[in-house]
């Protein structure tokens, strides 16, 4: 188990955290897509698939976390913008699968 951020002293230690949140990151968002696969199996049309309303407050509401937490909220506004976008994508492809 890698030591806690304010516990480490050598980079070998950071590298080592780095890449275990790394990989809890991704089964998180392993996740996450799992989510994207249920709402396409249960939206009844390709164009409930996209919705900016739905994407604007899930972007804001990381920025908003990411400023609570002390951690650059754009950064994160970016990072979340990407996700939601690549996220819609990957649902319209399984909407696409399950109605095809």
């Amino acid at each position: 188990m890698p030591k806690s951020p304010e516990d480490c002293a050598t980079m070998i230690e950071v590298r080592e955290g780095v890449d275990a949140t790394d990989r809890e990151l991704v089964a998180l968002l392993e996740k996450r897509f799992g989510y994207m696969r249920a709402a396409a199996r249960i939206k009844e049309t390709r164009d409930a698939v996209r919705d900016e309303e739905r994407k604007a407050s899930v972007i804001a509401a990381a920025v908003a976390e990411a400023d609570a937490c002390g951690i650059p909220g754009d950064v994160i506004g970016d990072i979340w913008e990407r996700l939601v976008e690549g996220s819609i994508a990957y649902e319209f492809e399984e909407w696409d699968k399950t109605r095809g």
